[in-house]
């Protein structure tokens, strides 16, 4: 299987790219400033599955047909971004909403597996994290030892890992700042606003990006 040394190698380089804050960092910053550490917490763990969703595509063999085929590869990145525009345009739209959403319990535990669902699809649709993979796992398994896919896999819980810990610090600091504008109902809604707006820029970015 892969070598302790491939592994510490692997985990050096995965922790210095998830540490620089990307997409999946602004992603849940967003939604944990428009909804709270619940809905934070939520994106966090689908991002995780979408990520090692990338890892398994990638282990099948399907990583390197996306990647030599760009038009397939365009279409996974609009697919990303689209649906993280009209996310950020339904934050925006119902940022009056969410002083009611704080004081209601109704609120708190409305669409958890939603927002699982809503993280898994950005995960899995962000095409630098399936280029990654393509690129960067083949190079530390070990092809003597066989069973090439199993490795991909034990590798990829690396990154997914570090992504859970590094994503779910940046999601608890963000609610824990949107705490202190929920004493005012103004202050919320312009906080609800800033995260749309964050959403629908970042989709932008993604689908503007060539590389």
């Amino acid at each position: 299987m892969v070598s302790a040394s491939s592994l510490m190698a692997f985990a050096a380089m995965c922790f210095v790219v998830i540490a620089i804050p990307g997409p999946s960092v602004l992603f849940v910053v967003g939604r944990a400033l428009t909804h709270g550490r619940r809905t934070a917490l939520a994106t966090v763990l689908g991002n995780l599955l979408g990520c090692y969703a990338l890892v398994v595509i990638v282990a099948l063999g399907l990583g390197a047909v996306v990647q030599s085929a760009p038009q397939a590869l365009t279409g996974l990145k609009l697919a990303g971004a689209c649906y993280l525009v009209h996310l950020g345009v339904q934050a925006y739209r119902h940022r009056g909403r969410l002083h009611a959403g704080l004081t209601t319990e109704e609120g708190e535990r409305r669409g958890d597996l939603r927002t699982v669902l809503d993280g898994l699809l950005v995960g899995a649709t962000n095409p630098k994290g399936l280029v990654f993979f393509a690129a960067v796992l083949p190079q530390f398994v070990n092809h003597d030892a066989g069973n090439i896919p199993l490795q991909m896999m034990v590798l990829g819980l690396i990154p997914a890992g570090i992504g859970l810990i590094c994503d779910t610090v940046w999601g608890l600091g963000a609610s824990a700042a949107r705490a202190w504008f929920a004493g005012s109902d103004r202050r919320l809604s312009m906080i609800g606003a800033v995260g749309g707006a964050a959403l629908i820029g970042l989709g932008v970015i993604i689908a503007a990006t060539r590389h």
